[in-house]
């Protein structure tokens, strides 16, 4: 609630979309488990299909771990030039019921149906009316969420899956939270919830429980989220407008590296993925952030701020190879090494391109590349 009045706020989310699209145009795949990715020994799993998930397959997943999980795994390369042409329709039958759309991904968004633009009677009619268009129109599924903030509608969306719906209610909202795992909320990670559970907070009523001065304590600046998302409440609008926080490119290589010039070379190729990025979309910023996952996949990140942007190719080469160069000599092999360019000088809207996900053949490095942007 805000201002008086009642938001009708819906998330949208594909059910499993890349592989069901996989599933949709190969019919010798549907119902059958798939991964969509990669086979190979340095593969990682893009997106995976309920019967894979039945295995316990599931995005990011070392490829060769949930081919042990499911043997009869079926592995289909990346069609990212489908996935946003499916994409592309999807968003088309949500301008027809608002002008309200924040994507979050290819595959999920919140809208804004409070204006009504369709003329149905409720927020669940035109959450139902949705699905059945995207169903008709692209032959897929998907699950939506229904509630009064964005932050209930994303639990929410979750709570049907796959291809329902559910609506939390203003009168429903706070109890209903109570009873949830903070593991499911948004903005409580893996590490941040087995913190929480050290600290005896395991459900919302626990999170509740505790006073905004113990969350500011042990939490910092996240602790009026985690604060007001006990309670249920949630401010923040549906924004058409999303500005790009990030650009990253990520790869992970056929076998875990030690030699500083192999590293490097990784380094300037995912530089140059950035700075190829950078220049396209007229997008350049201070801070550059190199990312290091070694063998047994523990992580940890590097940064450097620059007075002004990142001027040019041989300077972000030059700050990401310091960062990565700060680490050696390797304590073990590394697996992965990532580049990030952020605190852009200019506002980047959300639809500006993104990098590919999957860049990498099949012969070739498992490339990962992703723009992280603000909700």
């Amino acid at each position: 609630m805000q201002g008086g009045s009642t938001r009708k706020i819906i998330h949208v989310d594909m059910d499993a979309f890349f592989a069901s699209v996989e599933q949709r145009d190969d019919p010798t795949l549907r119902g059958r488990p798939v991964a969509v990715g990669y086979a190979a020994a340095r593969g990682v799993v893009a997106a995976a299909s309920y019967e894979a998930r039945a295995f316990g397959v599931r995005s990011a997943l070392p490829s060769v771990t949930a081919l042990r999980r499911c043997p009869e795994l079926k592995f289909v390369p990346p069609r990212f030039d489908v996935y946003k042409a499916v994409s592309r329709q999807i968003h088309a039958i949500f301008a027809e019921f608002t002008s309200l759309i924040q994507p979050l991904s290819l595959d999920e968004a919140y809208l804004d149906v409070t204006d009504n633009r369709a003329g149905l009677p409720t927020a669940w009619a035109t959450a139902k009316a949705i699905r059945a268009r995207i169903l008709d129109e692209t032959g897929l599924t998907a699950s939506a969420g229904i509630s009064y903030n964005k932050f209930l509608a994303k639990l929410a969306s979750d709570h049907r899956k796959p291809n329902g719906q559910f609506a939390v209610t203003p009168d429903m909202g706070a109890a209903w939270v109570e009873t949830l795992s903070v593991s499911r909320f948004h903005g409580v990670g893996p590490v941040t919830a087995a913190k929480m559970k050290r600290l005896g907070i395991e459900t919302g009523a626990d999170l509740r429980a505790k006073s905004l001065a113990f969350l500011e304590q042990h939490f910092g600046s996240s602790a009026g989220w985690y604060h007001a998302i006990a309670r249920a409440e949630d401010h923040r609008p549906v924004n058409p407008n999303r500005v790009r926080k990030s650009s990253g490119s990520e790869t992970t290589f056929d076998r875990d590296l030690i030699e500083p010039v192999e590293i490097e070379a990784g380094v300037r190729r995912m530089a140059d993925d950035v700075w190829a990025w950078c220049e396209k979309a007229q997008a350049f910023g201070r801070t550059v952030t190199v990312k290091i996952k070694f063998q047994d996949f523990r992580q940890i990140t590097r940064s450097r701020s620059h007075a002004g942007a990142v001027s040019g190719r041989e300077q972000l080469h030059a700050t990401s190879l310091d960062l990565v160069r700060s680490i050696y000599p390797p304590e073990t092999g590394i697996r992965l090494v990532g580049v990030t360019v952020s605190n852009f000088e200019a506002p980047v809207r959300e639809n500006a391109e993104a990098l590919p996900l999957f860049g990498a053949g099949e012969d070739g490095p498992r490339t990962q590349r992703a723009i992280v942007a603000s909700h």
